[in-house]
């Protein structure tokens, strides 16, 4: 082969770029919109969640690559970016302007940044930032009509979040970790180390914020990145952030059958009534416990409720046994049950005694559910 032949041979991928990318693709093709073709009309419009840093730095030039036209001279989908600036540190407005400009000079567009208010009433700052976070990028998505939002989310984040649920007590659901796919939000980099996506902007010559808030140890999920996942690498071996990302992945398996599961039995135990939604006392007896509590959680949702924590489904399902107080126990969101008595009214035949009933109490002015 002649020197100039040689000159113009295709430039050999990167492994970590070929990876991230494929990655991306997956989840494209399994859980995204489809893409544009010849007689399709427009692209889909794929917004990047990007903070700067990293994670959201990586995943914007690896969806730029879609964003280039294929053989057939289409553009498989369009890439635009959203910044959110929570305004918690002096010079986020600096930072938020620096990302803006990185994503532009990657050939995104439209790239805009929305600057929110964190209202931690009732909640914890981090619960707060990620609750105006998400309102943000849902009103972006609906402003471009974005067909999908993108999140950076990797392997190591995944495994703090599971740490974070064992750590809380929390159920299946919770151990199952962040989904691939929610609504129109998508993370395609679940099955990729923080060090992957690192790698990615070192070798695109990117410069990604460091975020001082991920090794402040005021914050939980900073205590278990910085002081739990080493100490626990450290004492069992490297490969404990993909044993917990296997679990992860069992659990949202597993936990998708049981929902399923529920949902049917809660169709057949369900009644309305005036007074909200009661459950019939023989068909929640024959059902295990992990049935009952699921279908308690249902019926709460359905009025309006948050996902009840473990203890108050303990004492929703307590009063089935019909011995000790019918009631009312309280759930999250607003949201009571009881037991149907002898001095409640129920159907002549008696059917309705020992059923639950459950009903939304109302809330105050400003309050919501979200």
């Amino acid at each position: 082969m002649s020197g100039a032949a040689a000159d113009r041979r295709k430039p050999r991928l990167h492994p970590r770029v070929g990876a991230v990318r494929h990655q991306l693709r997956q989840a494209l093709e399994e859980f995204g919109p489809a893409p544009a073709t010849a007689d399709s009309g427009g692209a889909p419009l794929l917004l990047v969640a990007c903070s700067g840093g990293p994670d959201s730095l990586a995943l914007a030039i690896t969806a730029e690559f879609f964003n280039r036209p294929a053989r057939n001279g289409v553009r498989p989908y369009r890439v635009g970016a959203v910044v959110v600036d929570h305004g918690l540190q002096a010079g986020s407005a600096e930072v938020a302007e620096g990302a803006r400009l990185q994503l532009e000079s990657l050939g995104l567009a439209p790239v805009q940044v929305r600057r929110v208010s964190v209202e931690s009433a009732g909640m914890g700052p981090e619960a707060a930032a990620r609750t105006a976070r998400y309102a943000a990028l849902d009103a972006a998505a609906a402003e471009f009509g974005a067909a999908a939002v993108l999140l950076g989310h990797t392997l190591d984040d995944q495994a703090e979040q599971v740490l974070l649920g064992l750590g809380r007590g929390s159920g299946t659901r919770s151990l199952a970790g962040m989904p691939v796919k929610r609504g129109q939000y998508l993370r395609p980099f679940l099955a990729l180390r923080r060090r992957d996506t690192e790698d990615v902007c070192a070798l695109a010559g990117l410069q990604p914020w460091q975020d001082p808030s991920n090794t402040d140890p005021r914050f939980m999920r900073s205590r278990i990145r910085t002081r739990v996942m080493p100490f626990l690498e450290d004492e069992m071996g490297p490969g404990v952030a993909e044993a917990l990302w296997r679990s992860a992945q069992i659990l949202a398996a597993d936990a998708e059958y049981l929902q399923s599961q529920a949902a049917e039995e809660y169709r057949r135990v369900r009644l309305v009534t005036p007074d909200g939604v009661e459950l019939q006392r023989d068909g929640m007896e024959r059902l295990p416990a992990a049935m009952k509590h699921r279908v308690i959680a249902l019926a709460a949702a359905e009025l309006g409720g948050e996902n009840p924590s473990y203890e108050r489904l303990q004492a929703a399902e307590t009063l089935l046994r019909r011995h000790g107080s019918a009631g009312p126990v309280q759930l999250a969101g607003f949201v009571s049950v009881y037991r149907r008595t002898n001095a409640n009214t129920v159907p002549q035949d008696g059917t309705g005694y020992g059923n639950l009933v459950l009903r939304a109490t109302g809330r105050s002015p400003g309050q919501s559910n979200r």
